[in-house]
């Protein structure tokens, strides 16, 4: 039977929650990655902060981007707009992950099934999974990818 164990990735990246929500997102860009579990000092699990959460936060402070993809402010925009708007991304890159992160986990421990595990998943409707020990702390993560990533090469035989 297929377990946790055999998909997690164990070089998961995690962020404290006292991390401002700017670190988090240089990590997303820099490594490629779309969520990152939030541990305490003691590497226990305490939440998840994804790109959704994110844009959430962004949307209820009512951050639009001004500026288009070309990096040019658009000649339809209205300038006076753009301080307010440089206040919220200074907002948001200053807040701590613990206040934008997910509290609400959806976790397994390393035996958790494959079954299970895409039960979660479609059910949670979501893409990452931490993976914990019986104490909490965090040993893997597993995201639609590895489960992907792990069909292709081993194929499915529960």
């Amino acid at each position: 039977m297929i377990k946790a164990f055999d998909i997690m990735n164990t070089k998961v990246l995690s962020i404290g929650p006292n991390a401002s929500v700017e670190e988090a997102v240089k990590m997303f860009s820099q490594n490629k990655i779309s969520g990152l579990p939030v541990v305490d000092d003691n590497n226990k699990l305490i939440g998840i902060l994804t790109e959704r959460d994110i844009v959430v936060f962004s949307s209820d402070l009512h951050v639009i981007p001004l500026i288009s993809s070309s990096n040019w402010i658009s000649p339809y925009t209205d300038v006076s707009k753009i301080s307010s708007s440089k206040r919220g991304y200074d907002l948001i890159s200053k807040t701590q992950v613990e206040k934008v992160m997910t509290k609400k986990l959806y976790d397994v421990t390393g035996d958790a099934s494959w079954y299970e595990i895409v039960k979660i998943m479609k059910s949670g409707k979501i893409n990452h999974i931490p993976v914990v020990d019986n104490e909490r702390k965090l040993i893997g993560i597993i995201t639609r990818t590895d489960m992907l990533n792990y069909m292709a090469e081993h194929g499915i035989s529960e």
